[in-house]
């Protein structure tokens, strides 16, 4: 019996093009670099090498680490310079990160599906791709008026050593909440990082809106459509306490 429903993140609860978003968030991103008096190009470059770094993760360390280490190797940096990228990063995603909201459609059906789902008794957990820190997926949430304490659990790049769609991400879930996956619903817009969970054993659903289907991977087998469709599909669960 499902219990538990995983939400994917970007494309999913937030709608929104991952092509624009990306492009608005490291032209934010840029300007950090610059303050830092940083190459923007040389940077980009190595975040974009941290990023691979971290979804090619085999397990042996955090993503957090497996990141600033690719990303510190690629510009040669010192330890203390690393740092003190690390902490101006951090705060950017606190502050200026906010600017790459303008590209987010607004939307109340992401923050009514989850305190249904919270009324009803579900367990709720966000498995957005590990690929960034916790502040800067608790602003993200903040766009659609969600905080990560109305999830059970959040994945971030410094609690997790697998990204999608490695089935270790969704077995390090699983671990980190007790649940198995049969008795799990997950919730995504990508038929391969997200879908994936259907060999494990969960049940899925694929938001259409923002489909992120590019190379044209077969999504028949999977129950799916849009936002508004999820909620009504979400709202006939059963309740499970009161």
């Amino acid at each position: 019996m499902i219990d538990t429903v995983m939400f994917d993140l970007d494309g999913t609860l937030l709608r929104f093009s991952q092509d624009v978003f990306l492009d608005a968030y490291l032209g934010e991103l840029k300007k950090v670099f610059v303050k830092l008096d940083i190459d923007t190009e040389s940077a980009i470059s190595a975040v974009l090498a941290g990023t691979k770094a971290m979804i090619a993760n085999d397990g042996s360390m955090l993503n957090s680490k497996r990141f600033w280490d690719k990303f510190a190797d690629s510009l040669a940096l010192s330890n203390e310079r690393r740092k003190n990228i690390e902490a101006a990063c951090d705060m950017f995603y606190l502050n200026e990160f906010n600017k790459v909201r303008s590209v987010v459609e607004p939307n109340d059906v992401p923050r009514r599906i989850v305190k249904e789902l919270k009324t009803k008794g579900y367990s709720i957990v966000l498995a957005t791709n590990p690929l960034f820190p916790a502040c800067a997926v608790m602003t993200r949430l903040d766009w659609i008026g969600l905080t990560p304490w109305d999830f059970k659990h959040v994945t971030h790049y410094a609690n997790c050593k697998y990204c999608k769609p490695n089935p270790e991400y969704y077995l390090e879930i699983f671990a980190s909440i007790g649940k198995k996956p049969e008795q799990c619903l997950m919730v995504g817009n990508s038929p391969v990082d997200d879908m994936c969970v259907s060999l494990l054993g969960a049940e899925t659903f694929l938001v259409t809106d923002y489909l992120e289907n590019r190379t044209g991977v077969d999504i028949t087998a999977h129950r799916r459509g849009a936002l508004t469709e999820l909620e009504s599909y979400l709202a006939a669960l059963p309740v499970l306490k009161i």
